[in-house]
């Protein structure tokens, strides 16, 4: 039997190499950037054409290298960082394994020029498939330029499986941010299809964060600092009033590498333990300086994982850091040590304390009906006979009320005395948490209904027992749910999720059809948005528009809105689009769905009524019976009940 065992050639142990370390074209901008500070850059540039599939170059101001490293740097494991096996435990540059530049080089055409400052001409070297093309001197400038086009050309299988140009944009703006932000006393600019996106001049740490993300992030910065032998901890976090739905600005470098863990995110989230609203997340970026002999980066291939030799001690050290800087700051809450603590609820537990709450409004109550009783007595008895009888007399708003116990009882109901009661009843009933704090104010126009009629469609007779020809009664209950009768007992309807899936159903049947119905603006509306959300929004502009949006992108200004669907009105444009964004990154983050059903349900999500707001009676009568007349009207889209029928037996029970 002869042997079948051989040597694989260069060009494809390189290609095979490269689909670890280069997996899209933000790898690219990631390796070649790291590369840029190792050589000790001042000013890093970096182009892009069609989102890294055509062109990815960066240029930067470092060293430059000699003709003979120029040509080794596209070498397999040649590097200038380590020498020998110990040389990996005390490691404080970014690339150090030799395989950024030569994985690159197996899947792309790449040119390198470079220069050394003593020179007086650099060297330009083109690669291609790991095979070099040409070498030649060049003027220019010291530093060195790399330029990688036609990414994956040799490999279509690997290129056929990028994505759009929209979603491979925001990869490599990701990962830009996250060197930016590691190294602020670096300028950076990035320029997409001649278009400059960002152009950041040398500064702090507090100054990117702001030119990264906006303007806002200026007023929710807390610096966070903390220095013990052998381990420094610094940076800022985000107050929990600014906290998000999504993940997205949290970042954690040790040693100036971003570095992505779960262990060290839940020190932090641990440290904002009761400060946040539920599925909220707090901005951070924090800098863990520490003696490379204590950590292992060498784990993954892109180098985004690593591991501590005393991964407790890290985790109580930040855990513990994030904590004082919140009470410094006074986000959290502060012991009074002049109160007394055997009468200071705020050491109750909540159930006890709720308890207290309850069984104080309750005395308070029956001492105003007590009150009221006797005042009712007295009344009574100084009364004329002819008003203790059956005598009837007209009160006011058309009510009529005899002269009988039954009577009184009634106008007693309708009396201030009464409101007053009915106002201790609204506080006995705590408030949804969702909803608790503030009540939203009724926004017109939210719910359009049809003509309330007596008689169903056949879609919702099927599926509620109502009898055809009877009038539906409703009633809305702490402008949350609607009560109505059914044949079979009492049904109670959530408001926010019944509508959230009329909408669902209607906007998804809309992204299908492409039949979104749009009213034109007066005046159309600039909305800014940071360069992420725009890819976001190019990657998603067919279906945003068939529900009916109409808008242009535009270069460094965010959209130009100029019509919207017909059902929404000219007063919440910006807040339903960016509301729409933010809860489409939200899908995107925590499910796997479609682009229509993202959007549909996003859609849904932020433009549907909230619990709060009160509905007339045809508008509830009308809610009910489109959710009946869905093709799934037991739950809403992000799978809450929408309904609860209450069935005779069940309330008999309770007598």
């Amino acid at each position: 039997m002869s042997d079948i065992i051989r040597l694989l050639p260069d060009a494809v142990a390189n290609q095979i190499a490269a689909g670890e370390v280069v997996q899209r074209p933000a790898s690219v901008v990631k390796e070649l950037v790291e590369n840029a500070l190792d050589a000790g850059a001042a000013s890093i540039q970096v182009i892009i054409k069609e989102a890294g599939k055509s062109l990815i170059q960066v240029v930067d101001d470092g060293k430059g290298m000699s003709e003979n490293d120029a040509r080794m740097s596209f070498e397999r494991h040649a590097t200038s960082k380590i020498q020998q096996a110990s040389d990996l435990y005390h490691i404080k540059t970014m690339g150090f394994r030799g395989e950024a530049v030569a994985s690159v080089a197996a899947v792309s055409q790449t040119e390198l020029r470079t220069r050394l400052a003593e020179e007086e001409l650099g060297v330009r070297l083109q690669m291609e498939g790991s095979e070099l093309q040409e070498l030649e001197p060049c003027a220019m400038p010291p530093g060195t330029s790399f330029a990688v086009r036609n990414l994956f050309f040799n490999v279509p299988a690997r290129r056929n499986f990028l994505k759009s140009n929209a979603v491979e944009m925001r990869h490599i703006i990701e990962e830009f941010q996250r060197l930016a932000l590691a190294n602020p006393e670096v300028g950076f600019s990035l320029t997409h299809n001649q278009s400059e996106l960002y152009k950041l001049p040398v500064s702090n740490l507090s100054k990117r964060v702001v030119s990264l993300f906006g303007k806002n992030y200026k007023s929710q910065l807390i610096n966070c600092k903390e220095t013990i032998p052998h381990m420094e901890l610094g940076g800022y976090i985000g107050k929990p009033s600014f906290a998000k739905k999504t993940r997205g600005e949290q970042y954690i470098f040790v040693n100036k590498r971003f570095v992505k863990s779960s262990y060290l995110n839940h020190a932090i989230m641990q440290a904002y333990e009761g400060l946040l609203q539920p599925n909220t997340f707090p901005f951070y970026v924090l800098f863990i300086e520490i003696d490379p002999k204590h950590i292992d980066v060498n784990v993954h291939p892109t180098k985004t994982e690593i591991k501590f030799d005393d991964e407790k001690t890290v985790y109580s050290i930040l855990k513990a850091t994030v904590r004082q800087s919140l009470g410094t700051h006074g986000v959290t809450p502060s012991l009074d040590f002049e109160s007394n603590i055997n009468f200071n609820t705020s050491f109750v537990s909540l159930d006890v304390e709720k308890t207290i709450e309850q069984e104080t409004l309750a005395k308070d109550r029956e001492q105003v009906v007590r009150e009221a009783s006797k005042q009712e007595r007295v009344f009574r008895s100084a009364a004329p006979e002819s008003r203790r009888g059956g005598e009837r007399f007209s009160g006011s708003a058309g009510n009529s009320f005899g002269g009988s116990s039954k009577s009184w009882e009634n106008a007693f109901e309708n009396s201030d005395t009464a409101n007053l009661l009915g106002a201790y009843d609204d506080e006995l009933v705590p408030e949804p948490e969702e909803e608790r704090g503030s009540v939203p104010e009724p926004e017109s126009g939210e719910l359009t209904f049809e003509s309330a009629s007596n008689t169903w469609n056949e879609k919702s007779k099927e599926k509620l027992q109502i009898a055809e020809g009877d009038a539906m009664q409703t009633m809305q209950i702490r402008n949350r749910w609607i009560v109505l009768q059914e044949s079979r007992g009492m049904l109670l309807v959530d408001q926010q999720e019944a509508h959230e899936r009329i909408l669902y159903e209607r906007y998804a049947k809309q992204l299908v059809m492409h039949s979104g119905l749009s009213q034109q603006l007066l005046f159309p509306q600039i909305i800014p948005l940071a360069p992420s959300e725009t890819y976001l929004v190019e990657e998603l502009k067919d279906e945003i528009r068939s529900l009916g949006f109409v808008f242009e992108l535009k270069e460094n200004a965010g959209l130009e809105v100029s019509g919207v669907p017909s059902d929404c009105s000219d007063s919440e444009v910006k807040e339903l689009f960016e509301g729409l964004i933010e809860q489409i990154k939200i899908n995107q983050s925590e499910l796997s769905l479609t682009k229509q059903d993202s959007i549909a349900r996003a859609m849904a999500k932020r433009s549907g009524i909230k619990a709060g707001v009160p509905l007339t009676p045809e508008e509830q009568c009308s809610l009910v019976e489109r959710l009946f007349a869905c093709s799934n009207p037991n739950y809403s889209p992000s799978g809450k009940k929408t309904y609860h029928l209450l069935e005779d037996s069940a309330i008999g029970a309770w007598f």
